[in-house]
């Protein structure tokens, strides 16, 4: 591909070389530059990649993609072409090297400050019901065509992501579905993508501070882009930021919620529970009525799973499929039940910090367990504060904690305990508690233990699949663990 079919769609001006040069691949890190390609120098918020121009001119780049002038030799062969945003532009010529992948699936895109990644899953399970081949990006990885890989970012910088939609495409996906954070709109990884569906779940601050967001309203106004880049938008009306989020959109609005100005509106919602389904239950009212069951607990699971319905409406799915996917639907680690028992309910979650666990203990405190347990510890080299935090709610909230380790780092478990437990003797100085450093023995003391009746949340590591001691990441796959306990114990 020369520079020229590259770049269609980028305002340019080249500096210097030829837009007839063929380009073999696209790179932003310099260590990574081969023969002929393409280097896209980015102004970064620690670093200028322009500094390492001439490196990548003697690894034999071909092209220079900038933004502001570079210094390299008088001797060096190479053509440079200059553009206003080279995030922007490369998110363009990705599109192209890749053959514009989006183009040829339906592209639905999540936003919002919390719920993207249980409501991505929703969707995932229904479109799938539906017949649909999914392509999905974000907090939990890359899913495709039986495959997982897991990501950086929840939106994957424009190269990785256009690659990723290749490679959707190729795998015959029709539907990709993906997290579109604002740092992934902000940082242009979604530039040149244009959405068929827009979801909005929910508002509050978030991502505010240095090498983020300056202001709420900063990070609010670029999570509003998505609704100038869709065709249709299904928007949680109830949320009191919605309106300054909408301002400006250019797409078609469908709108979810408990208010009765919502298109899709819940009612009549109930909580269900047994030993391996924790769920919501309820009616949408509406123009066309329907009943939903939804495999996970709390009441703010039914707001994801009108956005799901929403969308599934949008593109016309049939109630029942809509119904069959909501019913069906676990999102790993995220309040994911463990089949271990039938006399008492055990899940994981990933809450690790105080507002995460206050929110999922109040949920579980919804369904009136005979005992809320909870399994937690709290990450090494990270603030203390989080650790008063979690050991205050938990002692304020739990019937039973479970003490233990969770990726201590480079810090001793002891330490960590220690400072958990002056946050527990401010939430309840009368706490019940048992410190068991090895969370192993911890999860096995949690099945040993359990009484009827039981809701016991094991938190903090959620999806994750190691154990990081001593900076050392050896595989612990909880889930796995505790099923594997339970055999061995005869658990039914």
């Amino acid at each position: 591909m020369t520079v020229q079919q590259l770049l269609q769609g980028v305002d340019y001006t080249l500096l210097s070389g030829s837009l007839d040069t063929p380009v073999t691949d696209i790179f932003y890190d310099s260590r990574k530059v081969t023969p002929g390609s393409l280097f896209v120098c980015i102004v970064g918020t620690q670093r200028d990649s322009h500094d390492f121009a001439a490196d990548c001119v003697a690894k034999g780049a071909a092209v220079l993609l900038v933004q502001h002038e570079v210094t390299l030799p008088t001797s060096a062969q190479v053509t440079v072409v200059k553009v206003a945003s080279t995030r922007h532009a490369m998110a363009l010529a990705s599109a192209n090297y890749f053959g514009c992948p989006a183009k040829q699936m339906t592209v639905i895109g999540v936003t919002g400050t919390k719920g993207k990644t249980t409501t991505t899953h929703m969707l995932k399970t229904v479109l799938e019901a539906a017949g649909r081949k999914v392509g999905m990006i974000g907090t939990n990885g890359i899913y495709f065509a039986g495959q997982h890989r897991p990501t950086v970012n929840t939106t994957p910088e424009s190269y990785e992501l256009q690659k990723t939609f290749r490679e959707f495409v190729d795998a015959g996906c029709d539907t990709a579905l993906m997290e579109v954070s604002s740092q992934g709109v902000m940082m242009d990884r979604v530039a040149g993508i244009h959405f068929d569906v827009g979801v909005f779940t929910n508002l509050s601050p978030d991502h505010i501070g240095p090498g983020e967001h300056a202001s709420f309203e900063e990070y609010r106004d670029w999570k509003a882009q998505l609704f100038r880049r869709c065709t249709v938008g299904v928007v949680n009306i109830d949320d009191e930021n919605a309106p300054a989020l909408l301002q400006g959109h250019t797409c078609k609005l469908v709108s979810y919620g408990r208010t009765a100005q919502a298109d899709y509106r819940a009612v009549e919602e109930h909580l269900l529970r047994t030993h391996d389904f924790l769920g919501v239950a309820f009616h949408v009212a509406g123009s066309c009525p329907l009943d939903v069951r939804v495999n996970m607990p709390g009441r703010f699971s039914v707001y994801n799973a009108l956005a799901a319905v929403g969308v599934g409406r949008v593109l016309g799915l049939p109630d029942e499929v809509i119904q069959t996917g909501l019913a069906n639907c676990t999102v790993k680690g995220r309040v994911e039940l463990v089949p271990v028992s039938s006399r008492f309910t055990i899940l994981l979650d990933y809450a690790h910090n105080e507002v995460s666990t206050e929110s999922l203990l109040t949920t579980l405190r919804e369904y009136d367990p005979k005992r809320l347990v909870v399994v937690f510890g709290c990450g090494g080299n990270r603030s203390k504060l989080r650790r008063y935090g979690m050991g205050e709610i938990c002692a304020r909230m739990a019937d039973f904690c479970i003490l233990t380790e969770d990726n201590n780092r480079f810090e001793a478990v002891e330490d960590i305990l220690a400072d958990i437990k002056v946050g527990m003797a401010k939430g309840n100085p009368d706490a019940d508690y048992v410190e068991i450093p090895d969370r192993l023995d911890a999860l096995h003391y949690a099945v040993d233990h359990a009484q009827d009746g039981d809701l016991i949340a094991v938190i903090g590591k959620g999806h994750e699949a190691y154990r990081d001691r001593m900076g050392e990441k050896t595989p612990f796959h909880e889930r796995e663990l505790l099923l594997e306990y339970a055999a061995a114990l005869g658990l039914n």
